[in-house]
């Protein structure tokens, strides 16, 4: 989201390809080989300055995999955002990002956000045309619970694969929904309880967005009381395991068995290299770490 400049209409240029190019090699150089987008980045520019570095790359496209996103209009139709999941909107957006991203096919396509109007049935037809033409490989979705997924898979011809939501150990509400059953507590969590046992069950992988916080917890603006609690551990168990606080932060989410692969949404270079070791940080993780910091975060003990 944070590649192709500005969020308004300034055009990209030369600068704005290298920072993408640069982005890709660090992320590479950790291992990180999926790379998601969304039509709506940018406006469109964070596809197309990655396109432009595929094109200038030979030989990086077979290296790597891509994702995008389709259904959220912005700015369109007289409103400010609404959603679209119609068999156009769907079929036009797509083939608009193929376009900006200069590639035949992104190996995976994720809904964006529900749609109110969405007929499953125009869904099903249109993701069975990309896939047809060979322009998608793999559907998921986002921002969705579990009975939505379940709605739309009835309907579908290939499985959902893949949902991405907002997790991490700032946004906390889709663990806190499991252990809040039956506590009057429960009633302030919004994440739609069943989803996470939902998506383990059908194996289906979980994407954490805003896995970093925004930098909460690992330099970005003041600290309460109890953000510099979740800090002074976060530094402490990064000392005594040779990493980075970063590391740490996304092996947290990588330790639960529900499959949670943490989107690393910075641009910035340091940070990227930052979050190297989070998969052995996850695998060394004990089981009191991880409750400390979940506890940390939440200020207070658990029911």
């Amino acid at each position: 989201m944070g590649l192709g400049g500005s969020w308004e209409g300034a055009s990209y240029g030369a600068a704005e390809i290298d920072q993408a190019a640069a982005v890709i090699e660090s992320a590479r150089g950790i291992g990180i080989g999926l790379f998601d987008h969304a039509d709506i980045y940018r406006g469109g520019k964070s596809e197309a300055v990655f396109g432009e570095v595929l094109v200038r790359s030979q030989g990086l496209r077979e290296k790597i995999q891509l994702q995008t996103k389709c259904g959220i209009r912005l700015g369109e139709r007289g409103l400010q955002t609404h959603y679209d999941l119609s068999r156009e909107a769907i079929l036009e957006r797509v083939n608009d990002s193929l376009k900006r991203l200069q590639t035949e096919y992104v190996d995976l396509l994720l809904l964006h956000r529900p749609d109110p109007l969405m007929d499953a049935r125009e869904v099903a037809d249109a993701v069975g045309q990309l896939m047809a033409e060979g322009k998608v490989r793999q559907l998921g979705v986002s921002n969705m619970s579990g009975a939505q997924i379940a709605y739309l898979q009835d309907r579908l011809e290939t499985p959902v694969v893949a949902n991405q939501l907002e997790m991490s150990l700032l946004k906390r509400d889709w663990l806190e929904s499991t252990v809040l059953v039956n506590h009057a507590e429960g009633a302030a969590t919004s994440f739609p309880h069943g989803t996470l046992e939902y998506c383990m069950d059908k194996g289906i992988e979980l994407q954490a967005y805003g896995s970093l916080a925004q930098g909460r917890y690992t330099g970005a603006g003041a600290l309460s009381s109890a953000d510099e609690a979740v800090v002074a551990m976060l530094e402490r168990l990064a000392a005594e395991k040779h990493t980075t606080p970063e590391a740490v932060l996304l092996g947290w989410l990588m330790k639960h068995p529900a499959r949670i692969s943490p989107v690393v949404g910075t641009t910035n270079l340091s940070r990227i290299g930052a979050c190297a070791d989070a998969a052995d940080v996850a695998a060394q993780m004990s089981r009191a770490e991880w409750y400390g910091l979940w506890m940390a975060a939440r200020g207070s003990n658990i029911p």
